[in-house]
């Protein structure tokens, strides 16, 4: 095989065939591993790094991230950058006291000293309440009754004197009984206070420790990179972000991988990771599909210890389609319709690269108010609604909002749909997205935002993908609501269709390009009251 000309990105790519042969290799030794079946089953990631020796021999490191059958140290894989579970090391040292302390507080707070204060409380508690409770009813009858006799007896001044005493005396008594009770709780609640302040003295000695610990930790992970350069991981997300690492930091294939061929004198090539196992329920892993480095943990690091290799460019700033792609499929004096291509965004991003709306600005100079009405995802192709003032944007809009504008997609999924699932359906999901892996968005039952998608199965066939010959099942979706990337976790997620769009590199596989496609747009035209329907078949 020719070797690459160019070390991986990350973040985007497609496995080399040389990352495809290694992670075959390594996924066959995973196979024979009966003993690790029922932690591999839970799902892990795993990489392998194409590489070169000074001899000009071509070889492939392996790695796993984390933690494996209890050990991060196995033969077959690189060791880890630093030995966290050495028991010989400051961190499991410091871990032992930082349990004990943890045990301590565990204890206090189920300690029966801890249950009597919370229970003498509670009833001193409650006895006031009903004490003051009482009283007020008293208070209550003995006000009524004098109200009474004002209206039915012609009452002398010395009766009424002793009226008015009467309740003055009630409501001095009650202040006095509530000033009782009130010392009572106050003297329960400063002994429960004072157990509670040793509890926080040692949460605060707890939390002091573990800072420390995870500072030392970090400074003791000195990262390579290719050249010959070291820096620790509190460095690194310093100057990256100016925040501490996150937990787990280094600890990911990637870095593993790379820190042992720089310390080996060996050149890394290609680098490709793939997750073995069972999906989570939150997010998309398919099992033996090949994914992109975390951004979260992995992005400053990989950021310095690629360093003096020439890598790939990032793909997704890489120029795919041009505005004379942009087809327009309607047009009248208020709006338009326009077919965006695969690879472009709908509006300008933070790298400068075309994009539909800018495009806009130049055939429509005149226009007023926003033009776009929606997006589509840059790599999604098909029909993007425009307005030409803003009056009109508002309407269409509102449309949107209210789900009156009926959109269809096509898409073709990657492999034959499971006999099980109804032909025809509704997916609903709650998505938000993954704010430590962003553009990711996970299924979140608490958190998340209701998602809708209507879809209808309509059949499966080959196809020439990418110049291969494949399998795909063609859908027809339905989005009853808009959240990001929702067709797409939709398509992929164990709840859903369970099988990826063909080319999503987020939540599938990369190929030539996403296939999906916005087909058609039917709507009440704002301003004629005409209905419009609009189509472009591309799929």
């Amino acid at each position: 095989m020719e070797l690459p000309s160019q070390f991986t990105f990350p973040f985007c790519y497609t496995p080399h065939p040389l990352c495809l042969a290694a992670a075959n290799e390594l996924q066959n030794y995973l196979k024979k591993r009966s003993d690790w079946s029922d932690e591999l089953k839970k799902g892990k990631m795993f990489g392998v790094l194409i590489v070169r020796d000074s001899q000009g021999e071509v070889g492939y490191l392996a790695a796993f991230s984390g933690i494996l059958a209890g050990s991060n140290i196995h033969s077959h894989f690189v060791p880890p950058i630093y030995d966290l579970l050495n028991p010989d090391g400051f961190f499991k040292e410091e871990e032992g006291h930082i349990s004990a302390l943890n045990k301590k507080i565990i204890e206090m707070e189920n300690s029966d000293v801890y249950h009597s204060l919370c229970n003498k409380l509670n009833v001193v508690v409650q006895k006031a309440e009903k004490a003051l409770s009482d009283y007020r009813e008293i208070m209550k009858s003995a006000k009524t009754e004098r109200e009474q006799r004002r209206k039915n007896v012609t009452l002398d001044n010395v009766t009424l004197s002793i009226l008015i005493k009467e309740s003055q005396y009630q409501h001095a008594e009650y202040k006095r009984q509530e000033k009782y009770w009130n010392c009572k709780i106050e003297e329960h609640r400063q002994a429960l206070t004072n157990y509670m302040n040793q509890i926080n003295e040692w949460k605060k000695i707890r939390k002091f420790r573990s800072a420390n610990l995870q500072k030392r930790l970090f400074d003791a992970f000195v990262l390579q990179n290719a050249k010959g350069e070291s820096k620790t991981l509190n460095e690194i997300f310093e100057e990256y972000c100016h925040c501490l690492p996150p937990a787990g930091a280094g600890e990911c294939a990637a870095p593993k991988l790379l820190q042992y061929a720089y310390l080996h004198q060996l050149q890394p090539l290609a680098m490709a990771e793939f997750w073995w196992g069972e999906s989570p329920k939150s997010e998309i892993r398919r099992h033996g599909c090949f994914y992109p480095s975390c951004k979260h943990k992995c992005e400053p690091i990989l950021k310095h210890m690629l360093e003096g290799l020439n890598v790939e460019p990032n793909p997704l700033l890489v120029v795919r389609s041009s505005v004379s792609d942009i087809k327009i499929v309607y047009e009248d004096e208020y709006l338009l319709v326009l077919n965006k291509p695969h690879g472009m965004l709908s509006v300008p991003g933070k790298d400068d690269l075309p994009s539909v709306f800018t495009y806009l600005e130049k055939i429509i100079p005149d226009a007023t108010g926003p033009l776009m009405v929606h997006r589509l995802d840059m790599d999604t192709s098909g029909l993007l609604l425009v307005a030409k003032n803003k009056e009109v944007h508002s309407m269409l809009q509102i449309l949107f909002e209210t789900r009156v504008i009926k959109k269809k997609y096509i898409a073709f999924l990657d492999g034959c749909i499971s006999d099980n699932l109804l032909r025809k359906g509704f997916i609903r999901l709650p998505l938000r997205p993954d704010y430590l892996n962003r553009p990711y968005q996970l299924v979140d039952e608490v958190d998340g935002k209701p998602s809708v998608t209507r879809y209808e199965i309509l059949g499966t066939e080959k196809k020439i993908i990418n110049g291969h010959m494949q399998w795909v099942t063609r859908v027809a979706f339905y989005p009853l609501t808009g959240r990001t990337h929702q067709l797409r976790v939709h398509s992929a997620h164990l709840m859903g269709l369970n099988l990826p769009i063909v080319g999503d590199s987020l939540y599938g596989q990369p190929s030539d390009r996403l296939y999906l496609h916005a087909e058609s747009l039917e709507f009440r035209h704002p301003i004629t009251g005409k209905r419009l329907f609009i189509e472009y078949k591309l799929l």
